[in-house]
């Protein structure tokens, strides 16, 4: 039966994502601008049976999340730039012991207190660099509150899938908006449950998992022996640390980035409106895909062939999407609510096969449709010039 749609904001969507999603643990310190999502689970998860606690800082809710987490709950925290700086060196760990949780980022601008209750876009590198070492990471990005809802379980889909941390980069414009949508149910969703391990426990110590099969993780006191360290670890000996051998830290680190890498075609979400004739593409994620979406449209009226090409998947970088983008059109506007942190990434990808300008803002205030048209037009009428001088 279809649901009634409601006015929901976007931070409400993220709670109710992760309800659906059968979290029943969240940790968590109050942060502007996530504090909605802490304030709703307050109250939903002990409706269902899970577990609310306010925590005394960012860095012992993601402790408490982990914990959480092997001991077999889903788990998930939310927190914004400052609070994401302070649970970086235990992503870190989540992602050296592959223990699936969620973390919400809802951006703000910074750095340091910044601007609390304004939006940004500059934790999208901290996203993927923010702990120390090789690692791999999964971020997803909204531009919508139903996608709030919907990327918030995907965000728990993938991590049980990948045995890994995943990041919602969401941002104040979208975790303060209302929409009127309607939530699925949880009958409607495809909800990934955490399993057990398809082996017996005598023979677990002797197995591993390889980047084609990644086996569950069991929780702490089930009846599989498990050994969690931020050591390096023998994958074949039950997690035993062995940071004497050099082969073993080569073949963990391979793997932990392969695990990710190897699926990226599968994992990386992107879409693509208006690209089948485009000759200028906006590349454009989160809050500032929603103007670039109303300046692509502008621009069809004008008779100008834009296209906008909206990675709702960040990391792993959506690479074959972008080629494409590269091999399509002659010119790619890339205007974000940071300096260049997604623009160098899609230079690089592009390797000079189309000109790419860059569109950044730091002030705190949502780039506006007029800014992208305003590109749109001078690289219009520039290569007009060009074609006729």
């Amino acid at each position: 039966m279809p649901q009634p749609r409601r006015l929901v904001e976007g931070n409400e969507a993220v709670a109710e994502g992760a309800i659906a999603a059968g979290a029943r643990f969240f940790a968590g310190y109050p942060i502007t601008p996530s504090t909605e999502i802490a304030e709703v689970l307050s109250r939903r998860l002990p409706q269902v049976g899970g577990h609310f606690v306010q925590m005394e800082d960012e860095i012992a809710s993601i402790g408490a999340v982990i914990g959480a987490s092997l001991a077999g709950a889903k788990a998930l925290t939310a927190t914004s730039g400052p609070g994401f700086s302070l649970m970086q060196e235990s992503i870190g760990y989540a992602s050296m012991a592959q223990v699936p949780c969620v973390i919400v980022d809802v951006m703000r601008g910074g750095p340091s207190t910044g601007l609390p209750t304004e939006p940004s876009q500059g934790d999208v590198m901290q996203a993927r660099w923010g702990t120390h070492g090789e690692h791999s990471i999964i971020a997803l990005v909204p531009s919508s509150v139903a996608e709030c809802f919907s990327l918030t379980v995907e965000a728990f889909n993938l991590s049980e899938a990948y045995r890994t941390p995943v990041i919602l980069l969401s941002d104040a414009t979208i975790g303060h908006m209302r929409e009127a949508v309607a939530l699925p149910t949880r009958d409607e969703l495809r909800v990934a449950e955490r399993g057990e391990p398809d082996v017996e426990p005598d023979d677990y110590d002797d197995v591993m998992s390889t980047v084609d099969n990644i086996m569950p993780r069991p929780a702490l006191g089930s009846r599989y022996a498990v050994h969690v360290t931020g050591l390096v670890y023998d994958r074949s000996r039950g997690g035993v640390p062995s940071t004497g051998t050099p082969s073993v830290a080569e073949g963990l680190g391979l793997y932990l980035r392969e695990k990710i890498y190897h699926h990226r075609d599968a994992i990386a979400r992107v879409e693509e409106l208006e690209m089948e004739d485009a000759e200028v593409a906006i590349f454009a994620y989160g809050s500032v895909a929603r103007s670039a979406r109303a300046a692509m449209k502008w621009a069809r009226r004008q008779g100008v062939k834009v296209g906008l090409v909206r990675p709702i998947t960040l990391w792993p970088f959506p690479m074959a999407a972008v080629d494409h983008m590269a091999e399509q059109v002659r010119t790619i506007i890339v205007p974000e609510m940071n300096l260049k942190q997604m623009s160098w990434e899609v230079q690089a990808a592009v390797g000079g096969r189309a000109k790419v300008v860059d569109h950044g803002r730091i002030d705190g205030k949502l780039i506006r449709p007029e800014e992208i048209q305003n590109l749109i037009r001078r690289e219009f009428y520039y290569h007009h010039f060009e074609e006729t001088a």
